[in-house]
C-alpha cells in the first residue's frame, strides 16, 4: 500500500511538473504570505492509516487489536478527509475531518451443550458483522509567529472531538431456526489541544517539509491525545502543490473508554488548493 500512495505522488508530480514546465521556479514559493486580506486553502487527502487499539466493550477488555494499512483499507466502507484554512494578516482558523465507516464479517461453526437437551451436541452456525463508524474532528485559532523566507510557522489553540460507534450484529441457526442479536456502544469526547504547524522551504526552492503537532486532553473520557505529522511536498502553480507525509494520532482514554491507549499511523497523500 505504501509503495501505491509513493508511486501516485510520483506520477501526479510528473504530470504537473510537465504542465508547469514554463513557470520559472524562482517566481514561486511554498510559505505563505501574509496580507490583510482573506486567503484560503482546501485540501483534500488520502491517510492510509493502520490501527494498534486496546479495545474495550461494555466495561470489559476485550483485545489490543492490530490492524495494518491494507486490512483498514480492506474493511472500508465509506469515509472523507479534508482540511480547511482560512487566514487574515497573522490570524486563522483552521479545521479537519476524518470520517471513516469499517465493517468486517465471518462465518464460524460451533458445538454447543443446552442443558435443556440432556447435554446433547448441538451445531450452531454464527454469522457476524462488526461495523465501526467513527468521525475525528480538530478545529483551532491560529497565530503566525514566524514568517521569513525559510520558514513559515503558525502556532494554533483549539480542541479535537472524536465520536466512534461500535456495533456487532450475530445470527445464530440450528436446525432451521435462527435469531438475531444485536448490540452497539458509542463514545465520543471533546478535548482542548495547543500546538504548531508549518513549513520549511528547502534550499530556496519549490520543495518544502510540512510539519504539525499538537497536545490536548482531560476533557471527557480522555487522559491525553497528541497528533504529528512530518513529510515532503513541492508547490507546482501559486494555486497548487502537493505533498507525501507521515502522520501518527494517538489516544488514551480512561474509564470505560471504548479506545484505549489508540494510535492511528500511516502515510499520507494530500493535494492542496489555494485561492
Amino acid at each position: 500500500m505504501k509503495k501505491k500512495i509513493l508511486a501516485s505522488f510520483l506520477s501526479v508530480s510528473a504530470i504537473l511538473t510537465t504542465a508547469s514546465v514554463a513557470h520559472a521556479d524562482q517566481d514561486l514559493s511554498p510559505l505563505p504570505k501574509i496580507a490583510d486580506e482573506w486567503r484560503f486553502e482546501v485540501t483534500p487527502y488520502l491517510w492510509g492509516s493502520g490501527v494498534t487499539s486496546s479495545l474495550f466493550y461494555n466495561d470489559r477488555y476485550l483485545n489490543t487489536a492490530t490492524l495494518s494499512t491494507s486490512n483498514v483499507l480492506g474493511d472500508l466502507k465509506s469515509g472523507g478527509m479534508i482540511t480547511a484554512e482560512a487566514h487574515y494578516g497573522k490570524w486563522g482558523i483552521f479545521g479537519d475531518l476524518v470520517s471513516a465507516t469499517l465493517q468486517t464479517t465471518g462465518n464460524s461453526n460451533v458445538s454447543v451443550k443446552p442443558p435443556s437437551l440432556g447435554g446433547a451436541v448441538v451445531p450452531v452456525n454464527v454469522a457476524d458483522k462488526v461495523t465501526l463508524q467513527q468521525n475525528i474532528i480538530t478545529g483551532a485559532a491560529t497565530y503566525t509567529v514566524l514568517s521569513n523566507q525559510n520558514i513559515y510557522l503558525d502556532g494554533l489553540l483549539g480542541a479535537r472531538g472524536i465520536m466512534a460507534t461500535a456495533t456487532v450484529s450475530a445470527d445464530l441457526s440450528a436446525f432451521g431456526y435462527s435469531r438475531g442479536v444485536v448490540d452497539s456502544k458509542s463514545v465520543s469526547t471533546l478535548d482542548p489541544i495547543v500546538g504548531f504547524k508549518g513549513r520549511y522551504r528547502i534550499a530556496d526552492s519549490t520543495w518544502y517539509i510540512p510539519f504539525y503537532a499538537d497536545i490536548g486532553g482531560g476533557g471527557g473520557t480522555t487522559n491525553m491525545t497528541w497528533q504529528g505529522v512530518l513529510g515532503v511536498g513541492k508547490t507546482f502553480e501559486k494555486w497548487v502543490d502537493v505533498s507525501l507525509a507521515y502522520r501518527t494520532l494517538y489516544y488514551d482514554m480512561n474509564g470505560d473508554g471504548l479506545l484505549q491507549k489508540t494510535t492511528f499511523k500511516g502515510p499520507q497523500i494530500a493535494a492542496t488548493f489555494k485561492f
